[in-house]
C-alpha cells in the first residue's frame, strides 16, 4: 500500500463539490452518490449516480464524471471523490466520503493509472493513488 498523499486546498473543494451535487440532485432510490473529479489542468467535473429498476444497468457517479471530462478532451486526472447522501434508514446520518466500488476503481485506472482518490478509512479522510486500491490490475 502506498503512502498517503498530502491534502491540499483543491481536495477540500472537491469534497464540497461532490457534496453539493448530491445535495442538489438527491432522489431517494435513484440518486444517492455525488462525485467530483479534478483534472490535471484544474477543471472540476461533477456527477451523480443513476440508479435503475434493473440494478445491473445502474451507473455509478465516477464513470459519468470521467466521461464528461473525456468529452471535453481532458485525459489526465488528478483526484476523484464520491460522497453519499445521508439515509437514516440505512444508518447513514451524514454526508460521507465513500470508497469507489471495484468497477469504478478499474475504469478510473484504465483512463489514468496515476489518479488520486479520497477515501475514509480508520476514521480519517485520506488521499492515495487509486491503483493502490486495485492491486494486480487486469491490463490488456
Amino acid at each position: 500500500m502506498s503512502k498517503n498523499i498530502e491534502f491540499n486546498r483543491d481536495d477540500y473543494e472537491l469534497i464540497q463539490e461532490a457534496t453539493d451535487i448530491i445535495k442538489k440532485h438527491y432522489r431517494k432510490h435513484w440518486h444517492s452518490v455525488g462525485c467530483a473529479l479534478l483534472t490535471s489542468d484544474g477543471s472540476i467535473y461533477t456527477s451523480f449516480n443513476i440508479d435503475a429498476t434493473v440494478g445491473r444497468i445502474a451507473v455509478c457517479a465516477e464513470p459519468i464524471a470521467i466521461a464528461q471530462a473525456l468529452k471535453d478532451g481532458k485525459n489526465r486526472f488528478d483526484t476523484i471523490v464520491a460522497v453519499r447522501h445521508p439515509d437514516p434508514e440505512k444508518g447513514h446520518d451524514k454526508y460521507e466520503i465513500i470508497p469507489p466500488c471495484g468497477m469504478c476503481r478499474e475504469i478510473s485506472t484504465d483512463y489514468d493509472m496515476d489518479i488520486g482518490v479520497l477515501i475514509e478509512t480508520e476514521g480519517k479522510t485520506r488521499k492515495m493513488k487509486m491503483r493502490d486500491l486495485l492491486p494486480y490490475k487486469y491490463t490488456r
